[in-house]
């Protein structure tokens, strides 16, 4: 089969395309031939050497038919999406022609949309949805904010909260998101900044924020909840330095809650990938309800071309990879 391998750390020339032998199948996995995948800021890190681990083929999400499935749990030729599981870290992932998934981290995503609108799905919606309704238990009318939105994992998190019915406040360094942002269903947004709380008008009566620009906002985050409150950390925007001397009796609210959510944990026990209602959220797509569309779609061959958007920050939403 064709793969994109890694040849070396380092620049965009790191990514060759070659024939490598395809996955055999395997009791407790399914061999997936891939339709489409989408291209993460991880995968990027990965090819820098920057990752703790990366496996000779990258890709930590793909959707596609199922070409194997030693214990049956999936039907040959069905759809279906796989996502984390050691994909592109310990075991080659989905920058190629076909891989091997296990089984906890495959899901059925039957629909009649495009390859690349269901690529765009996995990785991105499957940890909105769990940040939204699992760490932040939104409800219907309540206010979230949801800092650094207007990245592709925040754009996804504002379009599934404003379709369940909450109010968002979105923030942005450029004002010239604002538009973009209140377009796709932000009752107001906010220039992004490190004391946000001490500015914004509903501190201390918000629900629940979705921080996604990470340590250096984590105590503003915290600040500007009511009681009650939660904050959800599941992005670095801002960087990976960590927080210095924190201490909750000085520095954190009584009564708020602090959560974390990051994709690696799919497929371990307590959190299945069959948890996040895939197949509902492409039939919400479908049905016109939400919006999954990529940004921007590449070919297989247009792998280093997808790389240096993404590294040169030129995308303003999600960007996948199809096969002819």
């Amino acid at each position: 089969m064709r793969a994109i391998v890694l040849e070396k750390f380092g620049g965009l020339d790191s990514l060759v395309i070659k024939d490598i032998p395809e996955p055999e199948p395997k009791a407790g996995h399914v061999v997936i031939q891939i339709k489409a995948f989408g291209i993460n800021h991880a995968e990027m890190h990965m090819r820098r050497g920057e990752w703790a681990e990366a496996a000779p083929v990258s890709g930590i999400e793909c959707v596609g038919l199922v070409k194997s499935c030693p214990g049956g749990e999936f039907p040959v030729g069905a759809k279906v999406a796989a996502l984390m599981g050691g994909l592109g870290r310990t075991i080659n992932g989905s920058y190629a022609e076909y891989t091997r998934a296990p089984v906890s981290n495959v899901a059925s995503i039957e629909s009649d949309l495009p390859w690349a609108d269901l690529a765009a799905i996995p990785e991105t919606y499957a940890t909105a949805w769990t940040c939204l309704f699992r760490n932040l238990a939104i409800e219907r009318g309540q206010l979230l904010v949801i800092r650094g939105a207007t990245s592709s994992f925040g754009q996804a998190a504002l379009k599934m909260a404003v379709n369940a019915g909450a109010r968002v406040v979105a923030t942005t360094r450029n004002r010239e998101r604002f538009a973009m942002l209140e377009k796709l269903g932000a009752e107001r947004c906010e220039i992004e900044r490190r004391d946000l709380s001490g500015h914004i008008p509903e501190a201390k009566k918000i629900d629940a924020v979705l921080d996604l620009v990470g340590n250096t906002v984590m105590l503003d985050s915290l600040a500007m909840l009511r009681r009650g409150g939660r904050s959800c950390l599941a992005g670095w925007l801002g960087g990976l330095d960590p927080i210095a001397d924190f201490n909750p009796l000085l520095q954190m609210a009584s009564g708020v809650y602090l959560t974390f959510f990051g994709s690696f944990v799919f497929g371990t026990p307590g959190f299945p990938l069959s948890d996040v209602p895939l197949q509902q959220i492409a039939a919400d797509a479908a049905a016109g309800r939400l919006d999954v569309r990529p940004i921007r779609t590449f070919r297989f061959e247009e792998i280093r071309e997808a790389h240096r958007v993404m590294e040169a920050n030129e995308a303003s939403g999600k960007l996948v990879v199809v096969h002819a």
